[in-house]
């Protein structure tokens, strides 16, 4: 039957997954339709509206360079920005926002709006239109037929969809919004592996009836640090947020009124989050906490909303109330809307390949929390690589992938597509082996070059970038040519002043008497290449071993039995999975890096003695 509306790209679902892919595949050429359920809940923060956080930031960074929204949109709508871990070093150190709520929304809408070749459609999707295992559009519980050649998938929590209160349930994919049961069985039945997991959300509470001065204020910093290497604009703080703690009176509540919880009377199955559980599961779980922290931060400028920060729950909104009543400074706080916890069907990353394309349905790629991951910027990085993978899959050409010493953004990915999840993932920095690259103030110099190359980096972008690192290639330069003498007596240049964990550059140049202005960017830059340059250059020596071992061959029939040191977990593992070469093997979930360096110097040790052995059969 003939299709109703023909695209190149159809993404489903217009979170922060959903607005990235369809961005990206829009700007590159290609007709693209984003199709939502509401316009108006376009890029809906449905949780905490708030941007980064460690190991989030420097992703939200990475988006940035390669051409994505996410870092320009939290500059423009923050209303507190802070620097994480700013007194330790530039390899931990991470932006964050809070955000207006609203504002982000109505500002992603206004900037789709504004890309080229996009489409924004409203409707619900509840079929997949699939022939001989490829991808040719959906269709809408409406009755619409949408044919496109790749179609992203970003349900988010909307797949079979289920809200739990207390003891009370109902299918919505997030509060007072339909859930997608019609496409979650249509998932189901393409054979894709599926599992249930489950997260949750707080209260947010009327601000005017909390007693602020009960709580500790947690302004932001006086030097905002933007997200966007574009952003030029001063950032400013228009809030401050504020910490709390519950009591002993808290958890005496909780344990009371654990039979009413869906969590520990089985009613929710699906596994929910190790790093953002509910109050009741700290209160459970951690019994010898006299008290655990949470903070009331503002949803916007425009609305009294305060989302209570580590309040997640889904106990009953009676017994909401009395958590509340049970913390001096909330006991008169009015609840504006309950917490909750929810239930929601994902697919199994293995399922996929690393390009974010399924193996089993060409042309259909999956990103956000389909995937089994948790967080906004988790979400959008995977919408970005998956809306440019479908536009290069439809050019013929190979998926943009990038490598584990290359951007968070390829751990994220590695992570998911080749161990899989069996809890929500969230990205942190030791997940990255090689996080002294993977720094938040060079993420542009890493892979800006690849949104060039895909048209989402601008010539006035990228001539900007090649201007910043030529400064800072002269600094770079000035800083090793220019000495200065110790209060030892001893002749050092700048350079190697600087790599003294108690000297700063801005100090340095004040003494020196360099009137040049160096930004606050280009010292955090600067001072991480000085101060880590030694253990970059061991750093990227390892990688390079790396690589070599992966292209290391194991022999057909090899005996897995035979390597000393593996565990027999390893051994089941490797036999069943058969890896050609040693980068297969690094990859199979559950093989440990000792196990992999056990096989690599075991099939080295044979190689090298099968070399030394002479071939008898030449002898006369």
């Amino acid at each position: 039957m003939k299709p109703d509306l023909t695209y190149d790209v159809i993404v489903v679902g217009a979170g922060h997954a959903g607005c990235e892919a369809a961005a990206a595949a829009g700007t590159m050429g290609f007709k693209t339709c984003l199709v939502t359920i509401h316009l108006e809940t376009i890029a809906q923060m449905s949780c905490n509206p708030a941007i980064g956080g460690l190991a989030k930031g420097q992703l939200v960074r990475e988006i940035d360079a390669l051409g994505g929204l996410m870092g320009r949109l939290a500059d423009e709508t923050g209303i507190q920005f802070r620097l994480l871990n700013r007194s330790r070093g530039g390899a931990v150190q991470a932006p964050r926002a809070q955000c207006d709520k609203a504002r982000y929304r109505l500002a992603m809408k206004r900037r789709l709006e504004l890309v080229p070749n996009l489409t924004l459609f409203q409707g619900i999707v509840s079929g997949l239109v699939i022939e001989r295992g490829r991808i040719h559009g959906v269709r809408t519980l409406e009755g619409t037929h949408l044919a496109a050649r790749a179609v992203v998938l970003t349900p988010g929590t909307f797949l079979d969809g289920m809200i739990h209160i207390g003891l009370s349930s109902y299918p919505a994919g997030r509060a007072n919004e339909p859930s997608a049961t019609h496409l979650a069985e249509v998932l189901r039945k393409s054979g894709l592996k599926m599992l249930r997991l489950k997260t949750g959300t707080p209260m947010r509470l009327d601000g005017n009836t909390i007693l602020w001065d009960k709580f500790v204020p947690q302004p932001g910093d006086d030097d905002p640090v933007p997200f966007s290497f574009r952003t030029e604009t001063r950032l400013e703080n228009k809030v401050i947020c504020y910490q709390g703690y519950t009591n002993a009176r808290t958890q005496a509540v909780i344990r009371r009124n654990l039979h009413l919880s869906p969590l520990y009377t089985g009613r929710i199955e699906g596994i929910g989050p190790r790093y953002c559980p509910s109050i009741e599961d700290k209160v459970v779980k951690f019994p010898h906490h006299r008290r655990h922290q949470f903070f009331l931060e503002p949803e916007g400028l425009d609305t009294a909303e305060v989302y209570a920060n580590g309040l997640s729950s889904s106990l009953p909104f009676s017994v909401q109330e009395k958590i509340l009543a049970s913390i001096p400074g909330l006991d008169r706080a009015k609840v504006l809307r309950p917490a909750y916890g929810i239930e929601y069907d994902s697919v199994s990353a293995t399922e996929l390949s690393h390009s974010l394309e399924t193996k089993r349905i060409a042309g259909l790629f999956l990103a956000g929390q389909i995937n089994g991951t948790s967080g906004y910027e988790e979400a959008a990085a995977q919408g970005l690589m998956a809306g440019i993978n479908a536009a290069r899959s439809l050019q013929g050409k190979p998926g943009l992938l990038l490598g584990r010493h290359e951007a968070y953004i390829g751990v994220l990915i590695d992570d998911l597509v080749t161990k899989g999840v069996d809890e929500p993932y969230r990205l942190f920095t030791s997940r990255a082996e090689h996080r002294l690259r993977l720094r938040m103030d060079n993420a542009d110099e890493r892979l800006m070059k690849y949104g060039r190359e895909l048209g989402l980096i601008s010539n006035l972008e990228w001539e900007a970038q090649l201007e910043k690192r030529k400064n800072l290639s002269r600094i770079i330069r000035k800083l090793k040519e220019t000495r200065i003498r110790t209060a030892g007596g001893e002749s050092l240049s700048q350079f190697d002043c600087l790599k003294k964990p108690e000297n700063r550059l801005s100090d340095m140049l004040k003494c020196a008497g360099d009137r040049e202005r160096v930004s606050a960017e280009e010292v955090r830059y600067i001072e991480s290449e000085v101060k880590y340059e030694g253990y970059i250059r061991k750093q990227d020596k390892e990688i390079m071993k790396i690589s070599k071992a992966d292209s290391i061959r194991i022999p057909a029939g090899f005996d897995f039995g035979d390597v000393p040191g593996l565990t027999t977990e390893a051994v089941e593992k490797l036999r069943k999975a058969g890896p050609g070469t040693i980068g297969r093997a690094r990859a199979l979930a559950g093989i440990t890096p000792a196990a992999v360096a056990n096989l690599s110097l075991y099939i080295e040790a044979k190689t090298r003695k099968a070399s030394r052995i002479p071939d008898v059969s030449r002898e006369t």
